[in-house]
């Protein structure tokens, strides 16, 4: 038999123990393990491998488990404020847009009738128009750039930037 095909049925093998496999592929493994004596003897160690590592009993310290425990429902709890945080973000995000796209018209004309009557190329006033919109988040954008920084540099380290 060619070797690919035991090396596919133990790369299945491992998968359906971790993260499970498609209908398919768990299909394939069966037929293949019927017929092939050498993978399904390595399934059955793997098997009992897996039973003897879920019968070993680690004893924790009851220190240690509630310290954990705790931990954990902190974390849960921070992360259930930040949430309810974001909610308030987001709306105030949709009411802004909302906002923008409903005065998008009037700023529209008052930004023509001042080109026209400064006497500007209508090029002029449109990029007045553009800017108008693009700075107020590239002002933000720096601001938040500036105080990552610091707190990157207080913390005593650079982060590397993301690709």
């Amino acid at each position: 038999m060619n070797e690919d095909v035991h090396q596919r049925a133990e790369h299945l093998l491992a998968a359906s123990k971790v993260e499970g496999t498609s209908p398919a592929e768990q299909e394939w493994l069966e037929a293949h393990l019927e017929s092939c004596v050498p993978c399904a003897e390595y399934t059955a160690a793997l098997e009992r491998a897996v039973a003897s590592l879920r019968s070993v009993s680690i004893p924790l310290d009851p220190a240690l488990v509630r310290a954990t425990q705790l931990r954990v429902r902190l974390r849960a709890q921070e992360l259930r404020e930040q949430e309810s945080r974001m909610c308030g973000l987001w709306i105030s995000c949709a009411f802004s847009w909302a906002l923008g796209v409903l005065s998008a018209p009037l700023l529209w004309w008052g930004f023509r009738w001042v080109g026209r009557h400064m006497a500007l190329p209508d090029l002029a006033w449109q990029t007045a128009f553009a800017l108008w919109w693009v700075m107020p988040a590239a002002a933000a954008t720096a601001v938040l750039a500036g105080l990552r920084a610091r707190a990157s540099s207080e913390n005593g380290f650079l982060e590397s930037p993301r690709r």
